[in-house]
């Protein structure tokens, strides 16, 4: 080999090696930084991981908060429900208490006040013996309505009537009974 081609094939291999170098360089470079915009992109994802669990330990926990806060509202209803009937229940024995007598006297007083000319008090056929003589001071007829339950009605000489019941008098109440109850038992 001749000093010429000798020259020519370090020249050669230099510019080879030079090549490779800036090569290398280049792609040294190249995967530096594909490895921060890799390392930038698993950031931004674990981020968007993390607000996503965020978000749905979230949603999950007030989902379960309303399933909760559902079941006992329903509780509560029932056990208002319950209580309810449970008075209704009581109600119904009345009749058979001592002092029924001046129950019915007090509700049909209380009726007979808001009747302009009244001229009948119409009560259980059971309750005549219980309000006969009631009838009579006030100068009334007793009718008897076997419908007529844990009450009375006045009847008016125009044909109004009032009825004042038991049962009719705790629906009316029960509006405002209710949410002391509730609070007395829930709060």
């Amino acid at each position: 080999m001749s000093k010429l081609e000798e020259m020519l094939q370090a020249e050669v291999a230099a510019e080879i090696e030079e090549i490779l170098a800036e090569a290398e360089a280049q792609a040294a470079k190249i995967i530096s930084e594909a490895e921060s915009r890799a390392a930038v992109r698993v950031a931004e994802y674990r981020k968007m991981l993390d607000v996503r669990i965020r978000a749905a330990t979230q949603q999950a926990r007030s989902a379960s908060e309303l399933t909760v806060a559902n079941a006992q509202t329903m509780a509560k209803g029932e056990v208002m429900d319950m209580l309810q009937k449970r008075v209704l229940q009581a109600l119904e024995t009345a009749s058979s208490r001592p002092n029924y007598k001046e129950v019915l006297t007090a509700l049909a007083q209380m009726a007979l006040e808001v009747v302009e000319s009244p001229v009948a008090v119409v009560a259980h056929p059971q309750n005549e013996v219980r309000l006969r003589g009631w009838a009579e001071q006030h100068n009334l007829e007793f009718r008897a309505d076997p419908d007529l339950h844990l009450g009375v009605r006045i009847i008016g000489k125009n044909g109004t009537m009032v009825e004042n019941t038991l049962l009719e008098r705790l629906q009316r109440a029960w509006g405002t009974l209710a949410p002391q109850v509730t609070r007395m038992l829930w709060e």
